[in-house]
């Protein structure tokens, strides 16, 4: 036995040096896929192109971002409140805003965007920041909702027909009138700061039976926040207010709690408003402004960098919410059109405008001139 494994051995040399003679050798256990073979072939050549065109702005983004790490920032989680869906144009701006702070600051900033209404009503979330719990640190919030809360100012932002289009608007919100408005509530020591407007879209009134003008209006019962300008904005109309929470208000409409409501388009049905109201009536009373806040005990926790980093991202954010919203309004105002929503257009604003007259000297009376540098600022 011993014998014959000797001789075995002596053949299997023999024959591997004849083969290494004749220039062959032996097959490989196992092809590589040929998957892993194109990607080692591929030249350097077309990596180093498609990484000159990583557009500059990236570039710059990933400096930053790189300069806020080497600072060493502490990381923050701040939980932001949204009432809408992601899918509004104030959802999207939240997103982008998010997106833009977490990378201006290096990652070490975490937004904990919560949406949908998740965390309560407007007012549910002013006073749970106000409240001092420390579990809601930012939110993006409708402007008026601040009147009760140091924000005086913002109520003109409300008034009906203020505001005659969208250029008008952004004026206001990129001027230095603007940043007077966000900085009230901190400097009356409310406790909470304004970081950048947005808007959400001119706000209309829906229905459940249908609406052709202002006359079909009267003695309907119509949904209001418990804002004064809104209720005295409805009364005008000869209509009931009626207070409800936004997120009770579809179950409302569908059971005849209030009969109307209003709302911008993109919100109207991004909450599906128009399946248990399906006449939207074009008024365009007002623009929703809104702004992105911050507890002042959470900006104040911030380093230099990272208050740096957020206010670069709202400049982003704000630009951004003014460059998608007109568009995205008409095309979800042309996919109700589409999906069998009645809708009116108001051609003459006039009778609306009168009979808002009183609600609008009412609350303008004692910021007269305030009032006046906004409507100034039209083109």
């Amino acid at each position: 036995m011993k014998m014959r494994k000797i001789v075995s051995i002596l053949l299997a040399g023999t024959l591997a040096l004849s083969l290494s003679a004749c220039g062959l050798s032996a097959p490989p256990a196992a092809e590589a896929p040929a998957e892993e073979a194109t990607k080692e072939e591929a030249p350097a050549e077309e990596e180093a192109a498609a990484e000159e065109e990583a557009p500059a702005e990236e570039a710059a983004a990933e400096e930053a971002s790189s300069d806020a790490a080497a600072a060493g920032d502490p990381a923050v989680t701040l939980v932001m409140a949204e009432v809408n869906p992601l899918d509004t144009i104030v959802g999207q701006m939240d997103s982008k805003f998010k997106e833009e702070v977490e990378k201006n600051s290096g990652g070490s900033i975490t937004i904990d965007l919560q949406a949908s209404g998740v965390l309560g009503s407007e007012n549910d979330v002013l006073d749970t920041m106000l409240g001092g719990a420390g579990t809601i640190q930012m939110s993006r919030i409708s402007a008026f909702a601040l009147t009760s809360y140091g924000g005086e100012k913002s109520k003109l932002l409300s008034i009906p027909y203020t505001f005659k289009d969208r250029d008008h608007f952004w004026a206001f919100a990129n001027s230095d009138l603007a940043q007077e408005f966000l900085n009230e509530p901190s400097e009356k020591g409310s406790g909470i700061r304004g970081l950048f407007y947005g808007e959400e879209g001119f706000r209309h009134f829906f229905s459940v039976k249908p609406v052709a003008g202002i006359e079909d209006l009267a003695g309907l019962k119509i949904r209001v926040s418990n804002d004064p300008v809104m209720n005295g904005m409805v009364e005008g109309l000869g209509s009931s207010p009626t207070v409800v929470d936004f997120g009770e208000l579809y179950s409302a409409l569908q059971t005849g709690v209030v009969d109307a409501a209003e709302q911008p388009i993109a919100n109207y049905k991004s909450n599906a408003f128009d399946e248990v109201a399906n006449n939207l009536i074009l008024d365009g009373h007002t623009l929703g402004a809104v702004q992105v806040i911050i507890t002042d005990e959470a900006w104040d926790s911030l380093t230099e960098a990272q208050q740096e980093a957020m206010m670069a991202a709202a400049k982003t954010a704000s630009d951004y919410c003014r460059e998608i919203s007109e568009e995205a309004e008409n095309k979800v105002l042309e996919e109700l059109k589409a999906g069998g929503c009645n809708v009116v257009d108001v051609t003459d604003k006039t009778p609306w405008q009168e009979a808002c007259k009183a609600v609008i000297e009412e609350n303008t009376a004692d910021q007269a001139e305030l009032y006046q540098q906004i409507l100034d600022l039209a083109k």
